[in-house]
């Protein structure tokens, strides 16, 4: 199969973005190291990363990238069923720095979107970020998979599609003019469409409170099939939160998906609120450059922030007054999926969720 660079988009060659509960192939991961972002020089969070891996990989199959220099620790901490190749990558953030994956008639290719470490040097989280820069080319490589780059600096966390023309996503984020400056919001709305071979964009206004990714939707709202939208929110009025899931609950409940349906609003409790401790925030080294991890800070949690492999879901467990709510809602509204709970603080520290250290490989 060819892995040439193409000049075209998905949307013009008949290919689109499948929804994350369509068939999958396989997933793919990146191995945790840096100690400037994870405690204790990564090793709770290389603990939290192989169990993620171990629960996907009992439904498809799993690779794991890891860097030169940590290839044998992540080879001995997973499985023989998990696929480790070598690597190099910032830090691991697979859902962002990872190809997005399209489809056509048996056909799988990939879309390489550019990358400035979730704002460049106007608020972006670390410098420098090139060995990310090169992470989707490589995946698609590895895939034999042809690659398509698009002109819009784009992180696979900010988008959330349900595979049959909707797109799903939010203006704090793909709007912020630490990404394309240069561009419209109607320039890059019309870029992301045909890049995912979609055909509307559903527009929510923030993420999820104190995000530091600028407000990723996967961290907010997710398609669990076409026409259905899982929201955290809260009932306490005096969080933050509330009003943001508020207002993405009134837009997604005026709005229509691209086939016409309105869209029923299923709504996950929110986790916490949760803080960093003070435990917590010294095992991270503090270096220049690089986002500080300092104790009371909020973190930004979300149930909405899990996996949806073939035939179970892998959710962040995050805090036990929720957990249980939030597996009951998720095993109602994806009745065809086992739902797994995985202990995630450790992911969530770093920034992110399960969600965002993966990235689905459709069935082609």
């Amino acid at each position: 199969m060819s892995t040439a660079n193409l000049e075209s988009t998905p949307g013009a060659d008949g290919f689109r973005m499948p929804a994350e509960f369509e068939p999958h192939a396989g997933c793919w991961m990146l191995w945790p190291e840096r100690p400037d972002n994870w405690r204790l020089g990564a090793e709770p969070a290389q603990a939290a990363f192989a169990a993620v891996a171990v629960a996907i990989s009992a439904s498809e199959p799993v690779t794991v990238g890891a860097s030169a220099a940590q290839v044998e620790r992540a080879r001995a901490a997973l499985p023989a069923a998990v696929l480790v190749v070598e690597l190099a990558s910032d830090d691991s953030w697979m859902r962002d720095v990872g190809p997005t994956f399209v489809v056509n008639n048996g056909e799988r290719r990939g879309v390489d979107w550019r990358f400035n470490a979730w704002g460049g040097r106007e608020g972006g989280l670390y410098f420098p970020w090139d060995r990310d820069e090169a992470v989707a080319a490589r995946v698609l490589e590895l895939e034999g998979a042809a690659r398509y780059q698009a002109p819009l600096v784009l992180e696979g966390g900010s988008i959330h599609v349900d595979g049959e023309g909707t797109v799903l996503s939010t203006e704090e984020c793909l709007l912020n003019p630490n990404r394309n400056p240069e561009l419209s919001r109607e320039q890059i709305e019309r870029l992301v469409l045909d890049y995912l071979g979609a055909e509307k964009m559903l527009w929510l206004g923030r993420g999820v409170f104190a995000d530091e990714t600028d407000g990723h939707v996967d961290n907010l709202a997710c398609f669990a099939r076409p026409g259905v939208v899982l929201l955290t929110w809260t009932e306490d009025r005096s969080d933050p939160q509330h009003e943001i899931s508020l207002d993405a609950r009134r837009r997604l409940e005026a709005a229509t998906d691209a086939r016409g349906r309105s869209l029923e609003v299923v709504l996950l409790p929110s986790p916490g609120p949760l803080r960093t401790t003070a435990m917590e925030a010294t095992g991270v080294e503090q270096v220049e450059g690089t986002a500080p991890r300092r104790a009371g800070d909020r973190l930004a949690g979300s149930y909405v922030n899990a996996y949806l492999g073939n035939g179970r879901v892998v959710m962040p467990l995050l805090d036990e007054r929720h957990d249980d709510e939030a597996a009951g809602i998720l095993a109602a509204a994806l009745p065809e999926r086992e739902v797994v709970g995985v202990p995630a603080r450790e992911i969530l520290l770093g920034g992110g969720n399960i969600h965002c250290i993966t990235q689905q490989v459709p069935a082609a």
